[in-house]
Parts: structure tokens; C-alpha cells; sequence
């Protein structure tokens, strides 16, 4: 009896072992994402949207100095409504460093891309031989710390520890100062390039590998030559690609710090405000201002959401209008 009790109890309606309503499941199955997302959200919003927000803040504040500034109360803080913009905008050092950093990108992006496109050409081609070893050789570089990698350059640059400038002292070859007026950019470029071009002829290898084979059969069938066959159809459906690499070089270019704040020390052509960023670091760390690197560098970033999404758009634009042909 007590059995058969016990038995029946385990059906009743509330008991311990009950199976759960379809309501309650389908409560639960549309809740578990949510969970799932929420650690990435905490850090998100921690750690991204919480300064972001912070950043805005400041950029509508400054001190407001009463008498010598002496003594509790005398500094506060109040609105500034948009003077640290208006500020900002009107500066020539913050001026002359983004159309550094232009000049910059436009001898890293080029050369950066046509040597990753380069490379993952010849990786994928069938006469290739050791390609695990030459593929890890140039992606190699892009897992060495930028900031590491700007100090082997730097003192590959400096005439008296460079081993290329006693090879050329000894052949009788005039010896550039590639630390000085225009060979600095070449120099910073160098240095991007050599850290970059890996990681973008990942990627772009990665989309020529997930090309079907019976693409390049049917070619080969119609009597094109690997070179049409490069031209034609590889760069081509590599295009998106070559849009998302060109989309990450140019944040990475407008957002450059790491070369030119470690070269400094080795050079006065460098100054604090080559870069809108270090003009950024140099107003909020030296000089103290956080309020006006605030706003600066609100400035860059909307800067460099709006010329993405410019590019963006137009790459998607030309997509659509190629696939309607």
C-alpha cells in the first residue's frame, strides 16, 4: 500500500517529479539566449558603452576657475555646451596631424592590400610548394606587439646601430635618414605594413579557399591561362574580401599611435602631435585637459564612423548594381 501510494504521488499535480507545463517551457526556451548573452552585454556595456558615455560627458564640461584658483572649491566643473568642439575643430596642430595620417594611409592601404591580395594569389596556386611554412612566415609579423615591433624597426633606422647602414657605409652607398622630413613616412609605413599584410592575406586566402573547385575546372575547360584565371575570377569573388580588409585599414590608419609615439624618443621629426590620437594622449595626460581630449577625440571617432559607413555604403551600392547587370 504505502508503495502504490508513493507511486501515484510522483503523478499528482505539483509534486517534486512533475514535468513542467508547455508554458513554462516555452517561457524557459525563449528566456535561455538572454542568458546566454548577458555576460557578453555586461562587458559591452562596461567596458565599451560606459566610457564611450563617460567620454560624451566630459566633452560638455570644463573647469571653471574662480580667483587664483587656490583653496576647496575655487576649481569646478560646469557646462560647457559645445566649446570644447568648437575648440577642437578650430585647432591647426589637430589639423596638421590628421592630414599626416592621411598621407600615412595613403602609402600603407595600397601597398598593405596589393601585397596581401599578392601573396594569397600565389598561396593558392597549385605550383606552390611549402605553403603551411611561407603562409605561417608572412602572418608571422601581424602576431609580434605593435609597439615591440615599432622599437626593432626604430633601431634598424638609427645609423649607428643598423647593420643596413654598415653594409651601405662600407660599399660606398650614401646612407638616408630615414628618421627625418619625408622618409618618416615611408619609415612608419614600413612598419605597418610589415605588421599588417599577414592578417589581411588571411583573410583573403581564407575566401579563395572556400571558392568551389568546379569554378576553376570549368576555366581550365575554356582554355584560361592562370593568370586570366586570377584576374577574372579570383579577384572577383574575393571582392567582399577585399572590402572588409580595406574597411579595417583604414580605422587602423586614422586610429595610428603605437609607431609614431614609440619612434619619438629616436627622433625629433616626431612630435607630440603627429597623430590626432597622441595630440589626444599629449592634451588629456600632459597638459591635463581631459575635457577638450574629450571632445577630440568624439571628433575622431564619429570621423571614422562616418568615413566606414561612407565606404560601406558605397561597396554595398556597387554589389547591388553589379549583381542587377
Amino acid at each position: 500500500m504505502k508503495s502504490t501510494a508513493r507511486r501515484r504521488s510522483y503523478g499528482v499535480k505539483g509534486a517534486p517529479y512533475a514535468h513542467p507545463s508547455p508554458t513554462t517551457t516555452l517561457r524557459r526556451a525563449r528566456s535561455a539566449p538572454y542568458f546566454f548573452l548577458l555576460p557578453a552585454t555586461l562587458l559591452f556595456a562596461l567596458f565599451f558603452a560606459l566610457p564611450i558615455g563617460y567620454a560624451l560627458w566630459l566633452s560638455f564640461r570644463k573647469v571653471k576657475v574662480s580667483g587664483l584658483g587656490l583653496g576647496s572649491g575655487a576649481r569646478t566643473e560646469v557646462w560647457a555646451g559645445l566649446e570644447n568642439y568648437t575648440d577642437a575643430l578650430s585647432d591647426s596642430e589637430l589639423l596638421h596631424g590628421t592630414l599626416r595620417v592621411l598621407g600615412y594611409g595613403c602609402i600603407v592601404v595600397p601597398v598593405m592590400l596589393g601585397l596581401a591580395l599578392l601573396f594569397a594569389l600565389m598561396l593558392d596556386s597549385e605550383k606552390v610548394r611549402l605553403a603551411p611554412v611561407t603562409r605561417l612566415a608572412i602572418f608571422l609579423p601581424y602576431a609580434i606587439p605593435g609597439v615591440v615591433a615599432a622599437l626593432l624597426w626604430g633601431f634598424l633606422y638609427l645609423p649607428d646601430v643598423s647593420p643596413f647602414y654598415f653594409v651601405l657605409d662600407r660599399l660606398g652607398m650614401p646612407q638616408p635618414d630615414l628618421l627625418d622630413g619625408g622618409p618618416l613616412y615611408l619609415a612608419l609605413s614600413n612598419i605597418a605594413v610589415w605588421g599588417g599584410t599577414g592578417f589581411n592575406m588571411i583573410v583573403i586566402y581564407t575566401s579563395l579557399k572556400a571558392i568551389p573547385a568546379e569554378v576553376y575546372e570549368a576555366a581550365k575547360l575554356d582554355g584560361a591561362t592562370p593568370l586570366q584565371i586570377a584576374l577574372r575570377i579570383k579577384i572577383p569573388m574575393v571582392a567582399p574580401s577585399l572590402v572588409l580588409t580595406f574597411f579595417f585599414s583604414i580605422i587602423a590608419t586614422l586610429q595610428v599611435f603605437n609607431e609614431p609615439t614609440t619612434l619619438k624618443p629616436l627622433t625629433n621629426s616626431v612630435s607630440t602631435t603627429w597623430s590626432p590620437l597622441m595630440k589626444v594622449y599629449r592634451d588629456a595626460f600632459g597638459e591635463g585637459d581631459i575635457y577638450g581630449a574629450a571632445a577630440q577625440a568624439v571628433i575622431i571617432a564619429f570621423a571614422t564612423l562616418l568615413l566606414s559607413f561612407g565606404f560601406l555604403r558605397a561597396a554595398n551600392r556597387r554589389q547591388k548594381q553589379e549583381a542587377a547587370r
